[in-house]
């Protein structure tokens, strides 16, 4: 391994969805814990926005002694392609494509049939929290459905149409500017511009790990490295333009597949109280509350965050 590289280069693979390439890695499980069923189970890890398979790198090891794990770039983001964003109510075009939360999980669901082929548990963190649970309702449509899904910090998008009535009255009112403004793609690729630069990231990381643990040099060029790449703004574009998407209490209100939630208590983004009110939902079975840590915190601490997640992992499904 190098700092720049946290995997071992034969964990690496690519596979091919709808002509784009998808990178993502995969590490066997050593052996089969005796508390688990004797059927094959993989573990999908999915990372947040502006984040990559790299976001793991604290919890692949520890993770696949038991159990074999797969973590993969989300299109438009880490090694993956990152072809143009097509918003709501532009005409299609060849090569593009629709950012958002319908897009990655569908990318999710053909990846489990095409590269796994057994039944998965589901990680998410942050927007990824929201796919992995996109991903288990159309698994479930399916007749398929995952065994459980684990939230880790899960993206509560305040910023969606749906939940216009609980912002400010300045921010109602701005809304319309605001929807004018970021669709102008010159304006997008400036911010994303900035907001990639190298001591940018780290300041929002420090944000984002309160703890400041595990902030390394590592974590950052694992971040940078894709924004460089081309098309790298577009994901950002399709994003930042996502105002009527999934939510996650409406995914979780007819959700059948157990639900656990793993929280860093100082998240700055993503309050932990949001997520106490999620616990009422029935699919919901646990809340693991991290004192200290934030929005990241299966990397900030993944020795507190690695034996809760082996611990959930380890149920065997009713």
């Amino acid at each position: 391994m190098t700092n720049s590289l946290p995997f071992p280069h034969a964990w690496g693979r690519q596979w091919q969805w709808r002509d784009e390439l998808v990178s993502y890695v995969i590490c066997a499980a050593e052996s089969s814990p005796a508390m688990t069923p004797s059927e094959p189970e993989a573990v999908i890890l999915v990372h947040g926005f502006g984040a990559c398979k790299e976001h793991w790198r604290h919890n692949i090891g520890p993770l696949a002694r038991h159990h074999t794990i797969f973590a993969l770039d989300l299109l438009g983001f880490g090694a993956s392609s990152k072809p143009r964003a097509r918003l709501e109510d532009e005409p299609e075009e060849s090569g593009s494509c629709r950012y958002g939360i319908d897009l990655w999980a569908t990318q999710v669901v053909a990846f489990i049939a095409s590269e796994v082929k057994m039944p998965v548990t589901l990680v998410g963190n942050s927007i990824g929290g929201v796919v992995a649970l996109r991903v288990a309702q159309l698994l479930e449509e399916a007749g398929q459905p995952a065994r459980r899904v684990v939230l880790v910090d899960c993206a509560q998008r305040a910023i969606d149409d749906k939940r216009l009535d609980e912002q400010p009255q300045l921010r109602k009112f701005g809304r319309p500017l605001l929807k004018g403004l970021i669709r102008q793609r010159w304006l997008t690729r400036l911010l994303f511009s900035q907001l990639s630069q190298p001591g940018v990231i780290r300041r929002v990381l420090g944000a984002a790990y309160p703890s400041g643990a595990n902030v390394d040099d590592q974590l950052v060029t694992a971040l940078v490295q894709p924004t460089q790449l081309p098309g790298a703004d577009e994901a950002f574009h399709g994003f930042a333009n996502l105002f009527n998407d999934r939510l996650a209490p409406d995914i979780l209100e007819n959700l059948q597949t157990p639900v656990h939630m793993i929280w860093g208590e100082m998240d700055p983004w993503e309050p932990v109280s949001e997520a106490r009110r999620w616990s009422a939902y029935s699919c919901v079975q646990s809340l693991e509350v991290l004192p200290g840590l934030g929005h990241c915190p299966h990397d900030e601490a993944p020795e507190r965050v690695n034996p809760i997640l082996l611990k959930i992992l380890n149920q065997i499904p009713e």
